[in-house]
């Protein structure tokens, strides 16, 4: 006695739920890798700039003091000297 195995027969919309099924189980974690490698580039370009922003800031508040510095009445008074001109409190204004 010979057992007949009956096949099923899927429907179109069985396949098409079954190939989908299939495709997201491969595209999800090539997705998931490729998200986290964009999320990866894009914390390290903010740490660059956050190291470029520093590095400005220094070189900002350096540059102020070097300002002060030159235009502290006690430099002017030097500079002036040196150039042979005489320091007249009432000729001089201030500007901000």
């Amino acid at each position: 006695m010979r057992k007949v195995k009956k096949r099923l027969k899927m429907s179109k919309f069985e396949k098409l739920l079954y190939a989908f099924t299939l495709l997201l189980v491969v595209l999800a974690p090539i997705s998931v890798v490729f998200s986290k490698a964009t999320l990866s580039k894009v914390n390290f370009e903010v740490e660059k700039t956050k190291k470029e922003i520093a590095s400005q800031t220094k070189t900002n508040e350096s540059l102020t003091m070097k300002i002060n510095e030159l235009a502290s009445l006690d430099k002017i008074q030097e500079i002036a000297k040196e150039q042979g001109l005489s320091y007249n409190n009432n000729n001089i204004k201030s500007i901000e």
